[in-house]
């Protein structure tokens, strides 16, 4: 009996990996003869190149870039399909839980050390990028990643713009004779779960800014700096970004993306489940396990759970979701081909621990509770 098991991380207690192999040391428990095929996903954020790398039996690879005040950082990126397609993601070299609280500034934080990353994948000779943007510090709308990627950004004097999202308020011209022609055979897919705009009441600057440390004062101006990149943009390089359902992603690095790479924005679960190699991982199976930290109304619209059971279901295939809790709207995924929700506090209440407990040492609750369902199911 073949059965795979697909689930998210469960945040702040396991990764993806960490998830599939507990969820899977119980089902062997349960049916030692089974074949369990571990298909660790994600939804385009953090744990994307864990999930890829461990899923597609790729290999890590680590670069040192500027991180998003300029201090030096060590970000990670994965290697899957032989060398083939890079895996990266912004928060590793950009990432908001690289700068202390206090010294959060979303006018000076920059994109460079991601376009630094993302040079270094290029390098390898890929034909192809995954790339997650969840988790920013930035909102300089991928100029720094431009700007590493040989771009210049100027000014009305024809000096250089520094790094930082404030600066983009002078930009007055863009100059890609710099940009690497290689870039040209590489196909970048941008996972991103926001359909936010660039900018406006909706857009990077004021939905995701008051986060990276700005005050309403610094929200107007750095939303203004965007409005300007997107004019420029579309002067020098013949893109329209500023509408597009996902350019606000990571303090607008979505719209710069598209305009800088020719990248394609794609919702972030559908893009990592697809690389994942999970729909030919069904072929055969009689039952799917998935699973996250929360299960909620939103597992269904946007996440990878909601993802993986939906494609179980056009396969023909029941699902069972395993999850740390359950909240609001977690009924709706029966609609999905969700079989059966278990819940590790459900797990807790009969032995007399709280779920907190619990969640601190995931892994055997989350194999007993697999152990358990899928003997009740099969």
């Amino acid at each position: 009996m073949k059965i795979v098991v697909a689930p998210n991380s469960f945040k702040g207690s396991l990764s993806a990996a960490e998830a599939a192999a507990a969820i899977a040391r119980g089902v062997r428990e349960a049916l030692p003869d089974a074949d369990v095929v571990e298909i660790p996903v994600a939804d385009g954020g953090e744990g994307t190149v864990d999930a890829l790398v461990s899923s597609r039996k790729g290999t890590y690879e680590e670069v040192e870039v500027d991180g998003p005040l300029g201090d030096p950082v060590r970000a990670a990126y994965g290697l899957i399909d032989g060398g083939g397609t890079g895996v990266v993601e912004l928060a590793s070299a950009s990432g908001l839980t690289l700068i202390p609280l206090e010294r959060r500034d979303p006018r000076r934080a920059s994109t460079y050390g991601f376009g630094q990353l993302l040079e270094a994948v290029r390098r390898q000779g890929v034909a192809s990028i995954v790339a997650g943007i969840g988790g920013s510090a930035t909102n300089d709308g991928g100029a720094g990643m431009a700007q590493a990627m040989g771009y210049r950004l100027l000014d009305a004097g024809g000096r250089d713009l520094p790094r930082g999202g404030a600066a983009l308020a002078r930009l007055a011209r863009i100059d890609s004779s710099g940009f690497d022609a290689g870039w040209r055979s590489v196909s970048v897919m941008v996972a991103s779960d926001v359909i936010n705009p660039l900018t406006g009441p909706r857009g990077a600057t004021f939905v995701y800014g008051p986060q990276k440390g700005a005050d309403p004062d610094v929200l107007r101006k750095l939303d203004e700096a965007l409005a300007q990149l997107a004019v420029v943009i579309a002067r020098d390089l013949g893109k329209q970004v500023a509408d597009i359902p996902g350019a606000g992603a990571a303090g607008g690095a979505g719209a710069g993306m598209v305009a800088f790479l020719d990248a394609k924005l794609v919702k972030g679960a559908s893009l990592v489940v697809d690389a994942s190699g999970f729909d030919q991982a069904l072929h055969g199976a009689r039952l799917v396990i998935t699973g996250e930290g929360r299960v909620d109304g939103q597992t269904a619209s946007g996440k990878a759970p909601g993802e993986v059971a939906k494609r179980a279901m056009a396969a023909g295939i029941p699902t069972l979701l395993l999850a740390g809790s359950r909240g609001p709207g977690w009924e709706s995924l029966s609609s999905m081909g969700v079989t059966s929700v278990v819940t590790l506090a459900q797990e807790a209440d009969p032995e007399g621990h709280n779920l907190q407990v619990l969640m601190h040492d995931a892994a055997p609750a989350l194999t007993r509770a697999a152990a358990r369902a899928v003997q009740e199911m099969l």
